[in-house]
């Protein structure tokens, strides 16, 4: 299959990457596979998003079905939210956790309802770059007897479209009536005349929808997509755009070592409305006693970039780790995210960030940076 063709240094490609290369984009090595980084420019495609409508693609993203009658009660185990509360056609942005209460992986369950044998089902996406770990600790912990699990990663296309006319645009090309889907929203659907699986979710802090069908369907879409306006964008301007929003990026702001009330994700944390799961007395323990250190944002005072790894200094002492940053092109100045100890994690800090030997003031503001007023309004 295309996305499974093979570079020298051994990237996957998505079946999206020929049409990418036609475009001029510029590529890079992205959690085992070979993705654009920008086609023109990251500022002109990160504002595309935010003020008409910019696709990526994400086929990269580990993509897996799973299907049983006890698919809910089994998958409560390994997450610390609430999936008893999700209707059919609704999701949940969480995580799966080690023992250890560190984040194996950030997810989105879409749960579908069940089927006329009395099956629930539901479909997951995971990070490119944890699909096969994600994978066996799944099948590790699910009675795979009672559960179907079929990984769908090398044979589907996903499509993000991404801002205030993303949704406008693509209704184009859909059957259904895409309004009445709320965010974090999903439904079975019919693009180009084909079925398509279609979810209100993105990576972006913009209004938007993700689309998943078949190659085919997928290059089709792209070509329509193009044609109608939609700008090309890269794995660059999904970067700066979700750092505006403050939505961790797996492996630099969360990862095995982080859990998520150190990563500020106490709102996917439902310790009063389920029962057991891995890692509950750790979480419980954080949650009575406080957490150590915080993911918190930060505002440079000036244009120098606090960049990944970068220590931030109170006191002439490092007390923490830059984790992401970048300058802001809708704000126009640099922000950051980072780890601070908890009793420096107060709105107004004042901290220093070390950058190349010499240290620049930051404070420390809340999160996100930026809120979209059409996300806000769907």
């Amino acid at each position: 299959m295309a996305n499974q063709q093979q570079t020298a240094s051994s990237l996957a490609r998505t079946p999206l990457f020929s049409l990418a290369q036609q475009l001029k984009a510029r590529f890079t090595g992205f959690g085992g596979w070979e993705m654009p980084v920008q086609f023109k420019s990251i500022t002109s495609e990160h504002e595309a998003v935010r003020n008409v409508a910019g696709m990526f693609d994400i086929s990269h993203m580990g993509k897996f079905t799973l299907q049983g009658k006890n698919l809910i009660s089994q998958l409560q185990q390994l997450v610390p939210s609430d999936l008893s509360r999700l209707q059919p056609g609704q999701a949940q942005y969480t995580v799966l956790l080690n023992p250890e209460g560190g984040i194996i992986d950030d997810i989105i369950f879409y749960y579908q309802g069940e089927t006329t044998t009395g099956e629930q089902k539901g479909v997951m996406i995971v990070n490119a770059a944890t699909t096969d770990k994600d994978k066996t600790w799944l099948l590790k912990h699910l009675d795979t007897k009672e559960i179907s699990f079929s990984d769908l990663s090398f044979d589907k296309v996903l499509i993000a479209v991404q801002g205030p006319k993303a949704t406008g645009i693509l209704q184009q090309f859909v059957q259904e009536d895409l309004n009445p889907v709320k965010a974090f929203g999903h439904l079975e659907a019919t693009v180009l005349g084909k079925p398509a699986f279609l979810a209100r979710t993105g990576y972006t802090g913009e209004d938007g929808f993700e689309v998943m069908v078949d190659p085919d369907v997928g290059v089709e879409l792209w070509r329509s997509l193009l044609k109608a306006g939609v700008t090309p964008c890269g794995l660059g301007a999904r970067d700066t755009l979700r750092l505006e929003a403050a939505m961790a990026l797996y492996g630099q702001d969360i990862d095995d070592s982080t859990t998520p009330l150190e990563a500020g994700l106490n709102w996917l944390v439902h310790l009063d409305t389920k029962g057991d799961f891995i890692a509950r007395s750790v979480l419980e323990k954080q949650k009575a006693e406080a957490v150590e250190r915080r993911l918190v944002g930060l505002q440079m005072q000036g244009r120098n970039i606090a960049r990944h790894g970068y220590s931030v200094i109170y006191e002439g002492k490092v007390v923490g780790e830059i984790t992401s940053g970048t300058l802001s092109p809708t704000l126009g100045y640099p922000i950051a995210l980072a780890y601070v100890p908890k009793p420096l994690a107060s709105i107004g800090q004042e901290l220093e960030v070390q950058i190349r030997g010499k240290t620049y003031p930051a404070i420390l503001v809340k999160k996100p940076f930026y809120r979209s007023q059409s996300r806000l309004s769907k």
